[in-house]
């Protein structure tokens, strides 16, 4: 059951919000920072909230005070000294890149800071990285970038060497159900799909939205088809936009399995870890995928579990 909407709050990031907001008061900030937590755990909104705190004219301890001028720009979405650049299709291009760094070099409008959220700065392509190096190195007064990244390994060492980190401790799973059921009225553990939608913030949109329900069948799906070795019907009347989605479930109902059987043969474990591998790759391969019929993937996957399970 729904409860009441009210400000969504993510404890997790309250300890980096309120390390950023007291470099800002005693005037210790860096002028970039690499926030390399994923947006399902909340990686845009701490984004946000640090960049409101830089423009803020009365910065607090817990983010920007709400009233202020500055403040009342930034949550109405046109502070004329706040810019947002994410990808133009996979990637950050060079000109975007360009554009944003010749804005940076411009008097704030509003006698503060100038400050811009870099949206999955991973995706940045090499030019558009070695764009943004020049102001890294030599950035100008009053000026923060702020990156955010799901996968921040995979951004260029010459980018990640050069910002600062905020530590985040995120929250271990019975700490994220005890969230959710601030937000919820929860019956049972649901953070079983957290490695399916990514994180929490996630996760409370997919109960919203009954994307939810439509996870629990899909596992169901999976667990009654593995052990019958036939396509159930809830996996042959799923649409294209779900394939991604069954093919995450598949991949968390095996490692279920791996870890509910950790003591049966060794063998047989082994070549389920690579199996659940094998899942996960064709996952990440769906966009170079067109026109497959994910029906025989799907079959081909069950008849492959198995021949692992019973040779």
């Amino acid at each position: 059951m729904m409860k009441q909407e009210g400000t969504m709050l993510l404890p997790w990031l309250t300890e980096p919000t309120a390390s950023f907001c007291h470099q800002l008061m005693t005037r210790q900030q860096g002028h970039a920072y690499l926030l390399g937590i994923h947006q399902g755990y909340g990686g845009m909104e701490l984004a946000q909230t640090l960049a409101q705190a830089a423009l803020c004219t009365a910065t607090t301890t817990t983010g920007g005070c709400g009233v202020c001028k500055s403040c009342q720009l930034f949550a109405a979405g046109n502070h004329p000294d706040f810019y947002h650049l994410e990808a133009d299709g996979n990637q950050i291009k060079v000109d975007q890149v360009r554009e944003l760094c010749q804005k940076l070099t411009a008097t704030a409008q509003q006698g503060g800071m100038r400050v811009a959220v870099l949206k999955n700065c991973e995706r940045l392509n090499t030019a558009a990285a070695n764009a943004l190096l020049k102001t890294l190195e030599e950035p100008g007064k009053q000026t923060l970038l702020l990156l955010q990244s799901d996968t921040p390994s995979r951004l260029m060492a010459t980018i990640s060497s050069r910002c600062q980190r905020l530590h985040c401790q995120l929250p271990s799973r019975q700490a994220v159900q005890t969230w959710l059921n601030e937000q919820f009225s929860l019956e049972r553990d649901v953070t079983w799909c957290l490695p399916v939608v990514g994180g929490p913030v996630d996760l409370l949109s997919a109960l919203k939205d009954e994307r939810y329900e439509t996870l629990v069948s899909l596992r169901k799906a999976w667990i009654q088809s593995l052990s019958s070795g036939h396509l159930c019907a809830n996996l042959t009347n799923i649409n294209e936009k779900q394939v991604s989605d069954a093919l995450k479930v598949l991949y968390v109902v095996l490692r279920q399995k791996l870890v509910k059987q950790k003591n049966a043969d060794a063998l047989i474990n082994i070549k389920i870890t690579k199996f659940a591998a094998e899942v996960m790759e064709t996952y990440h391969s769906l966009s170079m995928m067109p026109n497959v019929n994910f029906m025989a993937v799907f079959q081909a996957f069950i008849l492959e579990y198995q021949s692992l399970t019973t040779s």
